[in-house]
């Protein structure tokens, strides 16, 4: 993927991958002041780590200040680079590692058009995640990623397409994927009504210059696999 704007050290400036400008969002309240405090921990200037996320220092300034928000493949990325989760950066961080995690505390959450919920706990080498991928999400159904790890997934309901490479594949509930994130691959709904999916994959750090490909990743209209 998460899941999977960021293709270049000088990566979307002010692209469609992310969620709009302006001020903080309420779905995302804790990754602005995170964000900035993971960087500093890590001993990263802002633009050392830009440059590892493949943004510009500019845009990066601009989520660690809340004035843009990130879409979930955005957060996904930055969470591999600073070696934590999605959790961490909302600061969803549990009391204790319960191995149980209970539907009632899967709160929904919003990135870029896509729901999802956390569906494991956090410090561990995965994440697993409950994803709702809109019918049409333009921001992120054609951006292809690459990086490093695996991912696994499986459909619960509607249609998904899965690019892998120059293959596309269309599943239908109860089919699964599990390959190698080094594959350039994409996701996008291929059902009214979207798609509803499992998805977990490794949370591996990595210099992501090579995180994502194609137009999208460098702010320009997305193309097709």
């Amino acid at each position: 993927m998460n899941p999977l704007p960021h293709g270049s050290a000088e990566g979307p400036t002010d692209g469609p991958a992310d969620g709009p400008p302006g001020g903080p969002s309420a779905d995302l309240p804790t990754v602005a002041p995170r964000l900035r405090d993971l960087r500093r921990r890590s001993g990263l200037t802002l633009e050392a780590a830009a440059q590892r996320v493949g943004l510009s220092p500019a845009h990066l300034s601009r989520l660690e200040t809340g004035r843009r928000q990130p879409s979930l493949p955005m957060l996904l990325t930055l969470a591999r680079t600073y070696g934590t989760t999605v959790s961490d950066l909302l600061g969803e961080v549990a009391p204790e590692r319960d191995p149980i995690v209970r539907a009632d505390r899967m709160d929904a959450q919003e990135a870029g058009g896509w729901t999802y919920r956390q569906a494991g706990g956090s410090g561990r080498a995965m994440q697993a995640l409950r994803l709702h991928v809109p019918e049409r999400s333009a921001a992120q159904e054609d951006l292809v990623r690459v990086h490093p790890g695996e991912e696994w997934l499986y459909v619960l309901g509607g249609r998904l397409r899965l690019a892998l490479g120059e293959s596309v594949h269309l599943l239908s509930p109860g089919d699964a994927a599990h390959f190698d994130s080094l594959t350039p691959h994409r996701i996008a709904a291929a059902s009214s009504g979207g798609v509803d999916l499992l998805f977990v994959h490794t949370l591996l750090q990595s210099g992501a210059a090579e995180l994502c490909l194609g137009d999208a990743a460098r702010g320009g209209r997305p193309g097709t696999p």
